[in-house]
């Protein structure tokens, strides 16, 4: 087990109590809907920590739709799981650099808040290029612009203390050598959003 799996295992038990907060809430509330989403979709949510953002994924893709959540950390699935019963969602304990599901399995993967954390961006990249569908998407966001992230994780003194976002150009960059085009990015005070595609074959 890796220093950030044991990190955000430790944290689990606390997790919404410290971060799950009235203004987070009402902020998915407006941020869930620009991801595009429509009825029936099958969504992975990478990095879903205990699941704040499957309820409004759900009201997203409707009962027909399906959500899978992946973490890394098996206390989180573990909260997760006793927080969302729903029939059309499922849980893993999965790293996202090494997703055990079929190739364009789904029609988009969501990192809300995980993407700073990633071992390898490539390697989570290259797997979620695997996992979409032809002009599937990739939703990348944060209730923080790029720069809070940075200063917020500096003022730490664990683990995750260096984690941040790239720049938006590095992050162009990336995306388009990864396979992902139609690469949109709005970084500003309380809001990070890149959304992107996948490139058909």
């Amino acid at each position: 087990m890796t220093n950030r799996q044991l990190f955000f295992n430790e944290l689990a038990e606390t997790w919404e109590k410290r971060f799950h907060t009235k203004d987070l809430m009402a902020f998915l509330e407006k941020l869930v809907p620009m991801f595009g989403f429509r009825n029936g979709q099958k969504i992975l949510d990478v990095g879903t920590g205990t699941g704040i953002l499957i309820p409004f994924l759900l009201h997203e893709v409707d009962p027909c739709g399906q959500v899978v959540a992946i973490d890394f950390a098996e206390k989180m699935i573990k909260e997760c799981r006793s927080k969302h019963d729903f029939s059309n969602v499922s849980f893993a304990v999965q790293k996202i650099e090494q997703i055990d599901y079929p190739s364009e399995s789904f029609d988009a993967v969501v990192c809300f808040g995980v993407f700073p954390h990633l071992e390898s961006r490539v390697a989570a990249l290259r797997q979620i290029n695997r996992v979409l569908k032809p002009e599937g998407r990739l939703i990348i966001a944060h209730a923080l612009s790029s720069e809070e992230i940075k200063a917020h994780h500096q003022n730490s003194s664990s683990v995750v203390a260096q984690d941040m976002l790239p720049k938006s150009s590095e992050m162009r960059r990336l995306l388009k050598k990864m396979g992902f085009f139609r690469i949109t990015i709005t970084d500003k005070p309380g809001c990070y959003l890149c959304l992107s595609s996948k490139l058909s074959s």
